[in-house]
Formats: C-alpha cells, sequence, structure tokens
C-alpha cells in the first residue's frame, strides 16, 4: 500500500513564518512524510527532533544539482544526521543542462559517492527532460538508461502529462527504478501555462496515476502543488480529502 508524503515547497511561504508549527499542521491533517526542498536555518538535530516528536516519517529530500557537485560531504553530513537517505536531484538549469554528457557524469560519481553511506539518488523531472531529445529519444529516458540502475526515478506524474506523455506509461516503464511518485494536478491558463490546483480539479488522471503506481510497487506517493490560487494548508486539506475519497473508491493510499 502507498505511503502518502506531501512536498513542502507548497508550504514554503508558512514554513519560513512557522517552520515547527507548520510541520505540526501537516501532520495532524493526516500526512505521513514529508519531502524537504528546505530547512530554513533550523539544524539537523532540531529537524529529526520535531520529525520525531510530530510522528512524521522522512521521504526524501530536494538538492540543488550544484551543492552536490560542490559541496557533497557537507550535504551528507547534514542529511545523514536528519535520518534521509533518499537525495533527490529537483531541477537542472538551462546552463546546466547545455551539457547532459556532463550531467550525466556528474550524477554517476554523486551516485557512486552516496553508496557507502548507505544513501541513494534520485532524479526528479519537469516537462523540458521530455520535450528536449538527445539522439531522438527524450532527455529522459536518455538520462535513466546511460546511467546505472541505481540513480532511481522519482517521476513527476503532473509534468509528465503536460509535456504529452502519458504518466502510467511512464510509472509502469519505470516499475522497479521508482521509489516515490509526485502526486499533482494542473490545469492550463488561457495561454497554456500550466496552473497547479488540488488533487481532483484538473486534467490529470490522478485516480489512474494512484491506481499505477501502486501496481509497479511505489513506497511513497507524494502530493505537490507548485503554486496555490488558494490558501496553501486549504489546498493540501482539500487534496488530502480527495484522497480519501479515491480509498473509498478503492484507491491503495495508507491515510
Amino acid at each position: 500500500m502507498l505511503k502518502l508524503g506531501l512536498q513542502l515547497y507548497t508550504l514554503r511561504d508558512l514554513l519560513e513564518q512557522d517552520f515547527k508549527g507548520t510541520l505540526a499542521k501537516v501532520a495532524e491533517l493526516g500526512y505521513q512524510g514529508v519531502e524537504f526542498h528546505h530547512f530554513y536555518g533550523y539544524s539537523a538535530e532540531e529537524v529529526r527532533s520535531l520529525l520525531d516528536e510530530l510522528g512524521l516519517e522522512m521521504v526524501g529530500t530536494h538538492v540543488q544539482y550544484d551543492s552536490l557537485v560542490n559541496d557533497f560531504d557537507q550535504v551528507v553530513s547534514y542529511h545523514k544526521a536528519i535520518g534521509n537517505r533518499n537525495i533527490i536531484v529537483p531541477h537542472l538549469s538551462e546552463e546546466q543542462r547545455s551539457d547532459w554528457n556532463l550531467v550525466f557524469a556528474n550524477l554517476k560519481e554523486i551516485s557512486n559517492k552516496l553508496k557507502p553511506h548507505d544513501m541513494v539518488l534520485l532524479y526528479h523531472n519537469h516537462d523540458f527532460e521530455l520535450t528536449e531529445k538527445i539522439n531522438e529519444k527524450t532527455a529522459l529516458d536518455t538520462l535513466f538508461s546511460t546511467l546505472p540502475e541505481e540513480v532511481l526515478a522519482e517521476l513527476d506524474t503532473c509534468w509528465i502529462h503536460y509535456a504529452g506523455y502519458d504518466p502510467v506509461e511512464y510509472i509502469a516503464a519505470y516499475e522497479g527504478r521508482l521509489p516515490i511518485v509526485h502526486w499533482k494536478d494542473l490545469k492550463r491558463n488561457s495561454d497554456g501555462s500550466p496552473l497547479t490546483v488540488e488533487l481532483g480539479q484538473g486534467e490529470v488522471d490522478v485516480a489512474a496515476v494512484g491506481d499505477a503506481a501502486d501496481k509497479a510497487g511505489v513506497e511513497w506517493i507524494v502530493v505537490e502543488q507548485d503554486y496555490c490560487t488558494n490558501p496553501p494548508l486549504e489546498s493540501i486539506e482539500t487534496s488530502l480529502n480527495w484522497i480519501k475519497q479515491y480509498v473509498n473508491n478503492g484507491g491503495k493510499v495508507n491515510v
């Protein structure tokens, strides 16, 4: 059964104002785990103590590519102390991906350096990895076919959909290499640009995504909303209420 997490980027403004109180509300709503993108100056010991106090599990952490390349030892030390083993590259800038071969080489080296620390490297996609091609294949597929299987996927199913691909097919294709899936919905603005919305409010077949993730043996399915037009805590509660209805209809998520 899928475990339910929240990517805390959704609540970034609230976390900056009240880190501890916001995490407490996430736990109170019923999310099992959290995925970090920032720690707002809190020490590793403080973060770990707070998670233990609130009963929240550590899903993983988004760590900037440059930090992994240039500050590897510091990253490992902090994440060991908070009890995190899933190190996730969240994004590549246009400048960074101007040389995909260098990216592949660096990610392979980072993955190898994480192994002795019992940590694993994951890569999180946006839409550009699917719209950009390398030798007639999507950059995403080229990345994972080039890198060793120890480098795992965190598929963001919303961005796969927005790029024009079927997230259900992608989940099935990456079965066995896919511990975490991002669960996200969107609508399109009048100019075609994406607007992330609460689960069940947009055009993504989020129920099919949940079913496919469970079938593929995914461990964590993680709610994320890049931008909220409603108050963010209200948005994550709305998404959670949709998930509860999905579970009532047979969905396999632990809520």
